[in-house]
This record gives C-alpha cells, sequence and structure tokens, in this order.
C-alpha cells in the first residue's frame, strides 16, 4: 500500500516539518500487520513528496484472520488486502502522521497553520461505489479528485475493469 504526499509551497522540503519526518532519513514503524516506511523520494526546495509504504506480510495476516477451514485453500493468501489501500493504510495513517493530522509542528507551528497546496494519491484504492462514491464523498470537502480505473490486463481487454482505482 502506497500513499504520497506532494507539495509545491516553498521551500517545499519544509513538509518534513509539518509530517515530523526528515527528508534525509528512510523512517520505519512497526505496526500490526507490519512496517510502515516514511521516505522522500523527491525532496527539491521547488516540489517534495512523502511516500508512506505499507509493508504487509501476507502470510502472517492470512493466519490471523478467518475460519481454521479456508487453511486447505489459497483463498486466504490470494487476495489484494497486503496491496490495496484499507483500514490497514488508515491505521497506518493515523500511527504516522498523528502530529500532523492535528495539526500540530513541533518546530514550525506558524507553517501548520497556514493553507499549503497538498497533492495526496493513493495508487491503488478498492472504490465499490466507483468514481461517483468517490467525488461524493471528497468534492463536498473542497478536494477535486482524479479518479481512473485500469483494465485487469491490458494484454485481455475482455477480462474487464480492475476493481481498484488510483486516486489523485
Amino acid at each position: 500500500m502506497l500513499l504520497t504526499i506532494t507539495t509545491t509551497h516553498r521551500p517545499a522540503t519544509d513538509l518534513g516539518y509539518l509530517l515530523a519526518k526528515n527528508p534525509a532519513r528512510l523512517h520505519t514503524f512497526s505496526i500490526a500487520q507490519g512496517h510502515a516506511h516514511v521516505f522522500y523520494p523527491e525532496a527539491t526546495d521547488e516540489r517534495c513528496t512523502a511516500a508512506l509504504l505499507l509493508e504487509i506480510d501476507p502470510i502472517a495476516l492470512s493466519r490471523a484472520d478467518g475460519p481454521d477451514d479456508n487453511r486447505a485453500t489459497l483463498e486466504p493468501y490470494v487476495n489484494d488486502r497486503p496491496y490495496a489501500a484499507s483500514s490497514f493504510l488508515s491505521v497506518a495513517i493515523a500511527n504516522v502522521y498523528s502530529s500532523a493530522m492535528q495539526g500540530r509542528s513541533k518546530d514550525r507551528q506558524a507553517l501548520a497553520d497556514t493553507e499549503i497546496p497538498l497533492e495526496l494519491r493513493i495508487p491503488s484504492l478498492r472504490c465499490r461505489g466507483g468514481e461517483a462514491f468517490a467525488r461524493a464523498l471528497f468534492e463536498p470537502l473542497g478536494y477535486a479528485i482524479d479518479f481512473a480505473i485500469a483494465p485487469l490486463d491490458a494484454r485481455f481487454p475482455q477480462w474487464g475493469d480492475s476493481a481498484h482505482a488510483s486516486i489523485t
């Protein structure tokens, strides 16, 4: 699972102060389902991107859920839970970015109180209600969204579209 947060506020690297994560370091946190990593694939004065990557252990996840009679099948092991944004991502965001979500910055409170441009991207999100649901959820809050669904496999268009969307 991946969430990226990008800003073009200058200096853009101040995003590190807002998230309380130094852009020059890799940050790793233990979570119940595995590990959460925060890193900055892009960190310049013009543009800065923080990435939250969840590393979910699918084997441990399959052993923790479901009845014992499913253990003889592949069903507990073959699913999207370790890869698509879900409640696991919500919990990781709450744990890793708790001070940012509360609008606090230990070193730059004036920056935390300032409105800055942010772009969030979730490349794989299961959205059962489709684009209309995503728009109804986010647009009344003032967010503009781009919603894209890719085919399951571009080589086999007859398989149809994926159940997952990329939301920016």
